[in-house]
């Protein structure tokens, strides 16, 4: 059951042209939503402008093999592994979450366009449900475990806001989507129940660009990219330069440095990482 199309039977009900047309809706809801997000919050104004601080703070020129190696830095370590987590847990969550709905999205649109009368459409079928199960694991494990502010700020675990549309449309989606298909697809009795909450939820999940993070995909890899720059250029992210703490210059500068900077800087122990962090 779990290797065929669930979408085979729904065919017979609904023509392949009419869930092509809404999958192509929904291409089209979030590349306008982020379109307007990008507008609304003005995202390329600030990395541009950004941009032209750090060259103006520059101290030195990044070659064009230094801006290749930081880009595929920036492909291996934030994006394909979210090396950007340093909570083991965090990480894996957040890697289940998004392969499995990468896989989920790209398997639907396999399925729809290439196979959409055909029960038998090869590994599709297993990815489609593979995709929807790691979306599943990974959502719930972050939800209701390692939700960010729930336990450090004392809020519910059932409070939601506006940042919270993507992650619960996507579990709702998939969860439905797993309930549909394991109860046979189609139609019939409560699985035209199960079918429309999936698609509610759907809908809820790529229609919400400009108010969930669903944008935030898109604009990661950017400002990951622009970080490295700053190291390699060294702009420091337009900061100041205060230069070394045990520099006796600055120490001359500072006087008070030693009274809440200790009298060897560089080595204070472990500070905000002497606690493991439970939250983020």
């Amino acid at each position: 059951m779990l290797s065929t199309n669930p979408f085979a039977d729904l065919a017979t009900t609904i023509s392949p042209e009419i869930m092509q047309g809404y999958l192509i809706l929904m291409v089209l809801l979030v590349v306008v939503g982020t379109m307007i997000d990008v507008i609304h919050k003005k995202s390329a104004e600030y990395f541009f402008e950004n941009s032209k601080k750090q060259q103006k703070n520059a101290r030195r020129t990044v070659t064009s093999g230094e801006k290749t190696s930081a880009a595929i830095g920036v492909v291996l370590n934030e994006v394909l592994t979210s090396g950007e987590f340093e909570n083991p847990q965090r990480r894996l969550s957040h890697l289940l979450t998004m392969y499995g709905f990468i896989i989920f999205v790209i398997s639907t649109i396999t399925l729809i366009f290439a196979y959409p009368t055909s029960a038998d459409a090869g590994i599709w079928g297993t990815l489609w449900h593979l995709g929807a199960a790691s979306l599943a694991v990974g959502g719930y494990w972050f939800w209701f475990i390692i939700r960010v502010d729930v336990s450090a700020e004392g809020h519910k675990w059932y409070q939601l806001a506006k940042a919270d549309l993507f992650i619960v449309s996507a579990l709702m989606m998939v969860t439905w989507g797993l309930i549909w298909s394991i109860a046979g697809g189609g139609l019939s009795g409560l699985n035209l129940l199960f079918f429309v909450l999936f698609i509610i939820s759907s809908t809820s999940l790529f229609s919400t660009v400009l108010w969930s993070k669903f944008a935030h995909m898109f604009f990661k890899p950017a400002a990951a990219y622009q970080k490295r720059m700053t190291k390699l250029d060294g702009s420091q992210e337009n900061l100041p330069d205060v230069g070394e703490m045990n520099d006796p210059a600055i120490h001359a500068k500072f006087p008070d440095i030693p009274e809440y900077m200790g009298k060897n800087p560089p080595n204070m122990g472990l500070g905000i990482k002497s606690e493991p962090p439970h939250h983020y």
